[in-house]
Order: C-alpha cells, then structure tokens, then sequence
C-alpha cells in the first residue's frame, strides 16, 4: 500500500471515495448522489487528500484535511477488509506529519448501521490510541449524526 498525497480528485478518485464513504460510514451521512458528494467536498476550505492505493491504484483508504472556523480538521476512511491492520495509523501519521493540531468528529456510541446493515462501531478507542483527546463537552447533535470532538495536536502528544 502506498500514500497518495494530493489537492484535486480525478473523477474516478471521486467516484471510489463516494462509494468507500458509503460503505464505511454510518448510512444516515451517505450520499444518494455523487454530485451531493462533490457538493460536500467543495464545501471543504484548504482541503488535501491522502489516498491510501494499492499497486493497482485501486484506493482502501482516505484520510483527509480542510480548515473550518481557522482551526485545522481532518476525516479518515478506512475499508473494513483491511480495518485492524495499522493502516488508519499510517494515514494518521501522514497527516500528523503536516498539521499540529487536527479536530476531527468521531461516535461515542454503537447506535448507527453501515448502509449494509452492519454495526457502525464507534472509533473513539482507535484514536485515543492514536494519541487523540475527548471532550466530551463539544458534542454535534442533529438528525444525521451524534459525535463527540476528538483533537490531537503536538503540544498534547508531546
């Protein structure tokens, strides 16, 4: 596997990360559509992607970075046939590398389901071992999603 690292997004780049965030993410914030998908990436201000491919090009993973409200923030994506393999970690240090602080949205919960019905497992264990804090004091409620804030940053990981 390798890192892909870029600002602009072929069509079929588009098109596999439409699918795998359908796949991965709860289905309440999938997208029928992948212009409503391109409507949200163009929403994104300052955004970089890192894909992680195969020898094929063929993208297991995604791991993204965007500015909103001047802070730095940041979404992964991992296919589950490779889940539980490090390469989450990997995608996260490639963006530790470049960011000091990242903010992110993860559940703190079991209650949603994949859009193949499956369990939607909450990732919070994921990134506290990957050196992120909690606080539990910023929450995003509304009809798609319930998440609690996640920040890492250099002056909390040391």
């Amino acid at each position: 596997m390798k890192i892909i690292q870029t600002k602009f997004l072929t069509f079929e780049q588009k098109q596999s990360l439409f699918d795998l965030w359908n796949a991965e993410y709860p289905e309440r914030i999938g997208y029928k559509e992948l212009s409503e998908f391109q409507d949200y990436l163009d929403g994104l201000l300052s955004v970089k992607h890192y894909l992680l491919a195969n020898d094929l090009n063929q993208i297991f993973g995604w791991a993204f970075t965007f500015v909103r409200e001047d802070e730095d923030w940041f979404g992964i994506i991992i296919n589950s046939k490779i889940q539980g393999k490090r390469f989450g970690t990997l995608l996260l240090d490639e963006l530790k590398k470049n960011c000091s602080v990242l903010n992110g949205w993860a559940t703190d919960h079991q209650n949603d389901v994949k859009r193949n019905k499956k369990p939607y497992l909450s990732p919070l264990e994921f990134y506290t071992k990957n050196g992120f804090i909690i606080d539990q004091s910023i929450r995003m409620e509304n009809d798609k999603i319930s998440a609690v804030k996640i920040r890492w940053g250099k002056d909390i990981a040391g």
